[in-house]
């Protein structure tokens, strides 16, 4: 082959991978780190995938996000699912008792990487409060007060807040990278049901929710900690935000820790090494 021939060969393989890499956008905008500098998650109580899908205001928002088919817990009762979201395993934990760790969690990555965490838990009476009830609040749905490296600091445990401060830092824009919001347990449906749960996420986060370019950086989840008395069954998760492909729905067999993962991934902050490491990872998801 002539100097002339091998150097037409070159330019066509040029071309060729060009029109591969142009034929493969999706590719590009599955990229960790570009879709959301924030994220929050919204944890419901205690119900199935589908008849939560039947409540009106909980249908609306699946039609405004991306919602899952096969997503599914981890544990029974409440708590291990807590505990799963934060830690990328259950640690042991099966029960709904007091707890104290010692192991790392998701708070530690954060903060190891110059970010900041925050809980918001409904009716929470502060001071590092480490009894299992007051009032509404229940602390087997905070899972960060479990952790010892929390309730024995006071200054890591004064970043689980009131409810109330979540929409000021929503408002002032001044949100940390990753909040967890924790209804007490009439609102999240624990003591009521899912159609009291859905009319009152309706309430207060309605506004949010219908309009995605006001959540901007900021990716919602909206999950359930686990599926009720169906032991093993789809639970209801939808995820909203400004770079969502909004109504569409995903069928990949996801859990927790697959949320857990792409939050890792897209905040660029490694993993914990436990089952988060080893989850699905979420695709086909972003605009």
């Amino acid at each position: 082959m002539n100097l002339s021939n091998l150097r037409n060969l070159f330019f066509l393989s040029l071309i060729s991978l060009n029109l591969i890499t142009l034929s493969n956008p999706v590719e590009a905008s599955e990229e960790a780190g570009t879709h959301f500098k924030k994220v929050v998650w919204v944890i419901f109580e205690n119900e199935s995938k589908d008849p939560v899908m039947s409540q009106p205001d909980f249908a609306r928002v699946a039609k405004l996000g991306v919602s899952f088919n096969s997503m599914k817990a981890e544990g029974r009762p409440s708590q291990p699912n807590y505990i799963a979201i934060v830690a990328g395993s259950l640690l042991g934990v099966n029960s709904n008792n007091n707890v104290d760790l010692t192991e790392n969690h998701i708070g530690d990555l954060i903060e190891k990487a110059g970010l900041d965490w925050r809980t918001y838990a409904e009716d929470y009476p502060g001071n590092c409060f480490t009894g299992s009830k007051s009032g509404q609040y229940v602390r087997k749905h905070n899972p960060m007060i479990s952790f010892a490296n929390v309730s024995k600091n006071p200054a890591r445990c004064a970043k689980i807040e009131s409810t109330a401060r979540f929409f000021q830092d929503y408002s002032n824009g001044t949100l940390p990278a990753l909040s967890i919001f924790v209804p007490n347990m009439k609102n999240s449906g624990h003591d009521t049901g899912f159609d009291f749960a859905g009319k009152w996420m309706n309430s207060r986060f309605g506004t949010i929710f219908s309009n995605p370019a006001a959540m901007a950086d900021t990716l919602f989840i909206v999950t359930f900690d686990e599926s009720g008395f169906a032991r093993g069954g789809e639970i209801y998760t939808v995820l909203l935000g400004a770079n969502i492909l909004a109504g569409t729905e995903n069928n990949q067999k996801v859990n927790h820790y697959s949320l857990l993962k792409l939050v890792e991934d897209e905040l660029n902050l490694g993993n914990l090494g436990r089952e988060d490491a080893k989850a699905t990872g979420i695709t086909g998801i972003w605009k």
